[in-house]
């Protein structure tokens, strides 16, 4: 079941890729993932920035100079601490997040619509499942178990079958 999993994340992250590559070509990725933790953590100082990107504080630092220049990030001092500087986006880089997610969300729509909608409705359950299970292992501070290696190939069960498209390309 992971092997076939892993297996289907891959196009998907493939998907998330290719649109990442035609909306967003001029940041990095350690910068679109810079200004999406700033997008979820509006306000957010420096030292959290660079301990949610698992950073050198310094590194950070640099990385948010280049995003401040290019327009993308705009930092202002705190009301509550003004030694400290939070970090805002701008409506330049938030409109290059709906761009890609706009994107995005197109080829996932290519790629269901040459599904069932029952196998539709059954990946949405499964996924949400899937997505609240990983967050309450988060919450709880579960750290990932080791799982002994299987003694051979692994059988997802009876009735599992992964179809998984090819990854658009763009163009």
């Amino acid at each position: 079941m992971a092997a076939a999993l892993d297996e289907a994340a891959a196009t998907l992250l493939g998907v998330w890729e290719a649109a990442r590559e035609r909306t967003t070509s001029r940041l990095s990725t350690a910068q679109l993932r810079a200004v999406m933790v700033v997008e979820q953590h509006d306000g957010i100082n420096l030292r959290r920035l660079a301990n949610r990107l698992d950073m050198l504080l310094s590194s950070a630092s640099r990385l948010c100079d280049r995003l401040v220049a290019a327009g993308m990030l705009e930092r202002e001092p705190s009301r509550a601490d003004r030694r400290e500087i939070c970090l805002h986006l701008t409506p330049e880089s938030r409109g290059l997040l709906a761009e890609l997610r706009d994107d995005r969300r197109r080829r996932l729509a290519e790629i269901l619509a040459g599904m069932s909608p029952d196998g539709r409705e059954a990946l949405l359950a499964g996924v949400a499942e899937f997505d609240e299970a990983a967050r309450r292992r988060q919450e709880a501070g579960e750290p990932p178990r080791e799982l002994p290696a299987p003694a051979g190939p692994v059988d997802p069960g009876p009735g599992w079958q992964l179809d998984v498209p090819p990854v658009i390309r763009s163009a």
